[in-house]
């Protein structure tokens, strides 16, 4: 995969990912991604990153139905609720990673469209190496993965949950 098939990341953190997003906003730019960036625009230890972090994820699904490729990045201390709330958007497989493997296998496996990451679970190192990892790998298109993945849209498009 070359960052071509990639250019526009859509990104959003909370107070505890703040430091982390604007050092990757900064590093993807300066790859050549072109990073949108769906806050916090300043810091505030009470704020609430669900909003931000379900905009980030519309902005992916609707980016990927007007046929643009596009990824996600939601961040938080440990990223649990970011997912979780990204997770809430029709169309978004967000993925926890907190490695390299489980980045690597959210996109080759789950074609997951939103990593999310824990900026106090990580070293700014440690943690662009995952988010770039997940970035660059491809969906491996296997049958048994593309079946998988389709059950899980059926039931989220029908309620209906198939064999």
């Amino acid at each position: 995969m070359t960052i071509s098939d990639f250019p526009r990341v859509h990104i959003a953190t909370d107070h505890a990912g703040m430091e982390l997003s604007a050092h990757l906003v900064s590093h993807l730019s300066a790859k050549g991604y072109e990073v949108v960036d769906h806050g916090p625009t300043e810091y505030d230890a009470l704020d609430d990153y669900p909003s931000f972090c379900i905009n980030a994820a519309l902005a992916v699904v609707a980016d990927q139905e007007a046929g643009t490729p596009a990824l996600g990045i939601v961040l938080g201390g440990s990223g649990n609720g970011e997912q979780i709330a990204a997770n809430k958007v029709k169309g978004v497989r967000a993925a926890l990673a907190w490695n390299l493997s489980t980045a690597q296998l959210a996109r080759e496996h789950n074609d997951a469209n939103v990593v999310a990451v824990g900026g106090r679970q990580h070293s700014v190192d440690e943690a662009t190496a995952i988010i770039e990892a997940f970035l660059t790998e491809p969906f491996s298109n296997d049958e048994r993965h593309l079946r998988r993945i389709g059950k899980i849209a059926t039931y989220e498009r029908t309620g209906e949950v198939v064999q």
